[in-house]
């Protein structure tokens, strides 16, 4: 069974009462729920836990680790962010959630800056499938269509994705790339960009089956890890 841990600063739902009533138990709680009955074994963690809920057990303990982030990025404290990056390096797989883009982990995995433009009036967004058939578009029609959604528009400051999944369009007029892939040393990183905190995004099925298989493709491939370091031949070396 793959070992999901949703990770959410859960600053906005206890301090915003909108948000609150749009997420009652968090948005780690509503991504949560329905992994869970998709058969994924999911954990929780936020913010304000010790070790930000990311201790060594929880870290060594999950196959997944999905990561929703907004206004506390800083309070982030870097030697979580470390092990995080190294567990990525060493096979986990990192999907990070709409403004997750500006968290010092997916800074730190993509080594730019993860800028772009915003503007938050509540407009339609039509995410478009450019990719097909890539499995974390499966199960998904030609495009998802979110009534109200936060802009992100380009340019945005990441490097070329692997493979661009979905590209948004915004009623103001803007494109975005809202589903990356990379890989970043033996682990996997999907970027998903709807998901703001005032609208009920994390309810839409489209969205919550693109997270479930985003889930499904990051997990760890079943192998055993590359040995790094000084080697013995596997040959006999002719001597000069």
């Amino acid at each position: 069974m793959v070992k999901v841990t949703v990770w959410n600063e859960n600053r906005h739902e206890n301090k915003n009462p909108l948000v609150r009533s749009v997420y009652p138990t968090g948005i780690h709680g509503a991504i949560a729920e329905f992994l869970r009955q998709e058969s994924f074994e999911v954990r929780t963690a936020t913010l304000d836990e010790p070790e930000h809920g990311l201790t060594d057990e929880v870290l060594n303990n999950t196959n997944v680790l999905i990561w929703w982030g907004h206004t506390a990025h800083e309070e982030v404290r870097d030697e979580v962010v470390e092990k995080v990056r190294l567990r990525v390096l060493d096979g986990m797989g990192l999907v990070v959630l709409h403004s997750g883009h500006f968290s010092k982990v997916f800074k730190k995995l993509m080594g730019t800056t993860c800028d772009l433009k915003w503007r938050d009036t509540g407009e339609k967004e039509r995410l478009w499938v450019v990719n097909p058939g890539h499995p974390i578009a499966s199960g998904v029609g030609e495009f998802i269509e979110l009534e109200k959604e936060e802009m992100y528009g380009e340019h945005f400051d990441i490097p070329t994705p692997d493979e661009l999944v979905f590209v948004s369009w915004f009623e103001g007029g803007e494109v975005f790339r809202s589903g990356c892939t990379y890989t970043r040393g033996n682990g996997k990183v999907f970027y998903f960009r709807p998901g703001h905190e005032t609208f009920p995004t994390y309810y839409n099925a489209d969205i919550q089956r693109v997270i479930a298989n985003a889930v499904n493709w990051a997990k760890p491939v079943e192998r055993n890890r590359p040995v790094y370091g000084n080697a013995k031949s596997l040959e006999k070396i002719s001597s000069k």
